[in-house]
């Protein structure tokens, strides 16, 4: 049975660069965010809001800007991991702690809480869609389902695809499409009784 402290970190895949993360961090702890893990790495979170994250890869180690796309980047340090799919992260990766220019660093980490503070983010052009598979299991099952859901607006069929998917557990899952089947059926929005 392997414990969790025996994958290490899903980001460290190749725990190379510790000291150079320690440094990264020893930078961090300068400003006001606050350390915690999210999906197996450190995540540093401002009022809640995740703003920078750090991990080690195999060539390199980096520091995730979550809304680095605000960021003015002068000096181009920021690179854009999987252009088609995040719209907002930026990465900033080194390959040797001399590299690290903690000044330099600290400006765009001191920028990134700015923004966060600011609020900004991006408003998504067409919100990242949702699918459901469960979901789409139970249309292809039921065709009136896939109907009615089909004659809801998008933002309201994006309503319940995020209700449903925002659940961690399958069977959590599951349930809320168990709820929200009548529901869609009636055509009534998930969040209409509150309009």
């Amino acid at each position: 049975m392997e414990t969790d402290s025996d994958k290490k970190h899903v980001w460290d895949k190749v725990n190379q660069w510790e000291e150079e993360l320690l440094f990264l961090k020893s930078i961090i702890d300068k400003t006001e965010l606050v350390e915690t893990i999210k999906w197996g790495g450190p995540i540093y979170v401002y009022n809640k809001k995740n703003v920078i994250g750090i991990g080690g890869f195999k060539n390199y180690f980096a520091i995730w800007f979550l809304n680095g796309v605000f960021l003015k980047d002068e000096k181009k340090r920021l690179i854009n991991a999987q252009e088609d799919k995040t719209k907002s992260m930026r990465q900033w990766r080194f390959t040797s702690k001399e590299e690290v220019n903690e000044k330099e660093v600290l400006e765009y980490i001191l920028e990134a809480i700015e923004i966060e503070k600011q609020g900004k983010i991006i408003k998504p052009s067409k919100k990242e869609a949702i699918i459901s598979e469960l979901l789409n299991i139970e249309m292809e099952q039921n065709p009136a389902l896939k109907e009615a859901f089909e004659n809801f607006k998008p933002y309201k069929q994006y309503e319940f695809l995020e209700y449903i998917e925002s659940a961690k557990q399958e069977k959590t899952k599951l349930a809320r499409i168990e709820k929200v089947i009548p529901m869609i059926l009636a055509n009534v929005g998930l969040n209409d009784k509150y309009r």
